[in-house]
């Protein structure tokens, strides 16, 4: 058939029939089900509640459109880089504080996370928020305020049966990758519910959400999952979902905000808030792009000799090390068996680091360094990132040898 698009309905080409479906419409609908809509159109009707959405040139950008502003009344004005284009505008589609730079500066912070000095902060919108270029995974952001993929997924959890309509019969379980930072276990543990700490990848959250539907044993959902990667989702569709993401957050911003007289509950008061509750775990990723193998094998020999009887004896500061071990997860649901998903060093007090390696072919393997310090102490837990992570950084590159062995000084990137 050749044809030009002909809009949505049902076309016919002598004995063939094609029918066009407005997909937005149809996820529009879904959403709409999910979450309360109307809370979340008060929200925005705030004349103090100003929000942007990067959809950098994706496929979130009708969506974002029909959602945003079609269906629940934000100004134009509040979405951004909404034409999908083949070369993403020319940019890289990935929601961080690297690449989604034009929104990290209209929030007013550097790519680093931090506030960027001389913003003028009255002209920062109260909510940012990125997708990448398929519109699965997401990055949310406050005035001057980065929440990490981590914690975007604790407070999610947090406050998901309180104020998001899928979850009004209760949540029951929490998934994260095992690099994802515990602050979701932190919630699991405080609000009675399943907590899973898979290997990197969707499918075995699928696997938590079949547990009753095809392998007929116990039912986990409904459920949230996340990854540190800026993945986010649950169980109303079979993927990480960026613009869920968003709503979700706008549902815990709305939440907090009932009286739309009283002063802003901001996005950095409800982390902040979150992190004297249930402590802050700081959180930071290292990648050594590139490495050539030979010597990536030194640093995965090293570490695995140092896992079970050949633990270390270090401390972080006064905190002993706990476990070693090269992660293994045995899935409950279709027992399968995940073996070397990377090494774990865990100290008495939760906090770890985490390597990881992958790509191992003639380009070389890149090797990555999670890093994650867990702290309690309400007076600590507005410290800056790199104030909490250095001791942990230096002793993590000092146990693996990682800059003896590949001759690095520095990570290729720091997310």
């Amino acid at each position: 058939i050749n044809a030009e698009y002909m809009g949505p309905g049902k076309h016919s080409f002598g004995a063939f029939e094609v029918e066009v479906v407005d997909t937005t419409e149809d996820y529009t609908t879904m959403l709409s089900e999910v979450f309360d809509f109307a809370a979340i159109r008060a929200l925005l009707a705030r004349p103090d509640f100003r929000i942007i959405l990067d959809a950098m040139h994706g496929v979130a950008g009708p969506y974002a459109k029909r959602v945003l502003v079609d269906t629940l009344g934000a100004p134009a004005e509040s979405v951004m880089n909404c034409t999908p284009s083949e070369t993403f505008g020319g940019g890289h589609p990935d929601p961080n504080l690297t690449y989604a730079k034009d929104l990290v500066k209209i929030m007013g912070l550097t790519r680093e996370g931090t506030p960027l000095e001389g913003a003028d902060a009255s002209a920062i919108p109260a909510f940012g928020a990125a997708c990448d270029g398929d519109a699965d995974r997401n990055m949310i952001l406050g005035r001057q305020f980065f929440v990490t993929p981590s914690d975007s997924l604790a407070v999610i959890a947090a406050y998901a049966s309180k104020c998001i309509p899928f979850f009004s019969g209760g949540l029951k379980a929490v998934a994260r990758s095992m690099p994802t930072s515990a602050a979701a276990d932190r919630v699991s543990t405080k609000l009675g519910l399943r907590c899973f700490e898979t290997p990197t990848g969707w499918k075995f959250f699928g696997n938590v959400m079949d547990s009753k539907e095809i392998f007929n044993k116990e039912d986990f959902t409904p459920m949230i999952c996340g990854e540190e990667s800026f993945g986010t989702g649950s169980n109303h569709v079979r993927e990480k979902d960026g613009l869920w993401a968003v709503l979700a957050w706008l549902s815990v911003v709305a939440h907090r905000n009932p009286n739309p007289s009283a002063p802003l509950v901001t996005v950095a008061d409800i982390v902040t808030e979150h992190w004297k509750e249930y402590g802050r775990n700081f959180y930071c990723r290292y990648d050594y792009e590139n490495v050539e193998s030979e010597k990536a094998e030194k640093v995965v020999t090293g570490l695995t000799a140092m896992c079970g009887a050949g633990k270390p004896a270090i401390f972080l500061g006064d905190v002993p090390l706990d476990t070693v071990d090269e992660f293994e997860y045995n899935d409950p649901v279709d027992g399968s068996v995940s073996s070397h998903q990377g090494w774990r060093f865990l100290f008495k007090d939760g906090s770890r680091f985490v390597f990881r390696l992958s790509g191992t072919g003639s380009v070389g393997a890149t090797i990555r360094l999670y890093l994650e310090k867990y702290v309690s102490d309400p007076a600590l837990i507005t410290q800056t990132r790199d104030e909490a992570l250095s001791a942990l950084v230096k002793l993590a590159l000092e146990v693996s040898k990682l800059e003896e062995f590949t001759g690095r000084r520095e990570p290729t990137v720091i997310t």
